[in-house]
This record gives C-alpha cells, structure tokens and sequence, in this order.
C-alpha cells in the first residue's frame, strides 16, 4: 500500500470488518509501525469518526456501536457487477424497481471516480439483457414477506386471488421464490391444498407472516418445481404421449414447462410418457413434429392429424428446396 491516503481507508475498512482490532494487528495489515497507526486513528476521528480505544499491553481500536460508514470504493469487476445487476432489476417485474435503480444509480454517481462512472453509464445504455417484461406488475411488498419467510422457515397466511378473481385464505410453507415467463411465483406446500402449489405475485392481496416454523424439503428445486405446476394446470385438452427415448433425452429436447415427463419401467415397454395440458393442440403438433426421436400418441385422437399435417408440410417445404 505505497499510498498514505489509501492505508488511512484500509485502517476504516478494517475497522469496519472487525468488532475490535489491536494496534499491532493493524500495523502487520497496513505495513506501518504503530506510531503511525495511532496517527491515522487521530486523523479518523478528525474526520468525525468515533472510535474507542482501549489502552495498555493488549491495547485495541472499535468503532462506536452502531456506527457504519458505508465505504464507496470499488475495483473495475465490482464497478460491471453493479452496473449489469442494476440493469437486471429493472427487468425484474417491480413496481419499485426502476425508482429504486433510478435512485442507486445517482449515489454511485457522486461518488465513483470518473472513469468508473462513465463505464457504468455504458453498460446501462448499450447492453441488453434478454429480460422478458412481466405482464403484470409484482407484489414488491409480498417477495419481501415471502423471501424472508422462505428463509426462515416460517408459514404465511395468503390472502389469494384465482384465475377467475374469487379470494380465498390459506396457509403456505414457502420453500422458494422464482421468476418464470416474466411473472414472481412463490413455491411451497399449500395447507389447504395439502400439495405442493405454485402462486403468482401478483395475485396475492397479503401475506401475513406466522409463529409456525416447517422443515423445507432437502435440495428443493425451486425452479424444476415451478416448472412442473405450470406445466400441469388443468387445461382445455390432455395430452398423453410416450417418447421412444431416455428420460435425459427428453428433458433436453423440450422445455421443462412443456410437459410433465414419467421415465416408463420393462413392463410398460420402456421409453417415457409425456403428460401435456394444452388448450392448443396445432401448438403441441408442432413441438412433437420437432423431436429428434420417434413417439406414439396415445391420446386425444386429434392430435395424430394435426402431426400429420405438420409433417407433410416440412417434408413438402423440404422437396421445394431440393
């Protein structure tokens, strides 16, 4: 550290990080003798930093309880971190995001050097996300209530809102909190339901955090399992194909929303059956037709013509092109 200025805020930091520090530990951290030590604690509290030293042999230096100087310094890889994940929360479906980004921004802006400043000025204005915007706005004050809950391991009681506008109260042990096709859900087990259920943020009227405590299931896949409640919602055709492939095949050639998929046993002729909820069959036709493996369609009746016909058309497409 071959600056004087820059030991005097590695002594604040480490003042900052440490309940209570010696002289001669501050000496070996900042390579000082401690004569020079007890002048940079002088020239602190100059500053109006209040510290507490506590004299003899196994002498220390604290900042006084309660007191925390936020330090403003950061290296060019903090400086990016900050400045793509501000841009990310903007995406984020938040009501109070895109002030709260607003507001972040102009304090780094005071106090960021000018180099840094101007790279953070870049990233917000050329780099793009890829971020879906949520259909509808979150409930900012819900996550709060739920993360910590998940957290914690503590139930909420929902006040929650179906499909069709009806309310109904209910208890929910939330293991995760994820975001999915630009919408907050909260996943965990329903009382009322006494399953595994998924909820939209935007849906929920309150959460009212309770004493009970529960036990979250050992790696809990948030998202795998959000994944599956979606892809399960009763829908206006059900879809049942098995896929002459493995298991890990499947998953990787569609979409974990998709479907729910079952890996079939030697007696049911190996392979994996698909279970789809759709209330567009053209739609699921043209995800079948794009597999890399063979199936059979078990039901509805339908659906065969429909991958019939999306069939004749690639193979009459691939002909013109020959």
């Amino acid at each position: 550290m071959p600056k004087p200025t820059t030991r005097l805020l590695a002594a604040l930091e480490l003042l900052q990080t440490h309940a209570s520090i010696s002289g001669r530990a501050l000496s070996e951290r900042l390579a000082v003798d401690e004569r020079t030590v007890r002048r940079y604690i002088a020239t602190l509290e100059d500053l109006g930093i209040p510290i507490t030293a506590e004299r003899g042999r196994h002498g220390s230096y604290s900042l006084v309880a309660g007191f925390k100087l936020p330090p403003m310094l950061f290296n060019d890889d903090e400086a990016l971190a900050l400045a793509v994940g501000l841009l990310a929360a903007r995406n984020l479906g938040l009501s109070s995001a895109a002030p709260a980004v607003a507001s972040a921004q102009a304090k780094l802006s005071r106090v960021l050097p000018k180099a840094l400043q101007k790279r953070l000025a870049a990233i917000d204005q050329t780099v793009s996300l890829g971020l879906s915007r949520p259909a509808a706005p979150g409930n900012d004050a819900a996550l709060t209530v739920l993360s910590l809950a998940a957290s914690e391991r503590t139930r909420v009681r929902l006040r929650y809102l179906d499909s069709d506008g009806g309310e109904t109260v209910r208890d929910l042990d939330p293991y995760g909190l994820a975001r999915r096709q630009g919408r907050w859900y909260a996943v965990g087990h329903c009382h009322l339901r006494r399953d595994l259920r998924s909820f939209r943020l935007d849906r929920i009227v309150a959460a009212l955090p309770l004493q009970t405590t529960f036990e979250r299931p050992a790696d809990f896949d948030t998202q795998g399992a959000l994944a599956r409640s979606i892809a399960s919602l009763p829908r206006a055709h059900q879809v049942v194909v098995h896929l002459d492939t493995t298991l890990d095949l499947a998953r990787k050639s569609l979409f974990a929303a998709f479907g729910v998929l079952e890996a079939l046993g030697p007696h049911a002729g190996q392979g994996v059956r698909l279970r789809v909820e759709a209330d567009d069959l053209a739609w699921v036709a043209r995800e079948l037709v794009r597999l890399p493996f063979g199936f059979r369609i078990v039901e509805p009746k339908p659906l065969r013509r429909l991958v019939e016909a999306q069939a004749k058309a690639a193979l009459k497409s691939a002909k013109r092109l020959s």
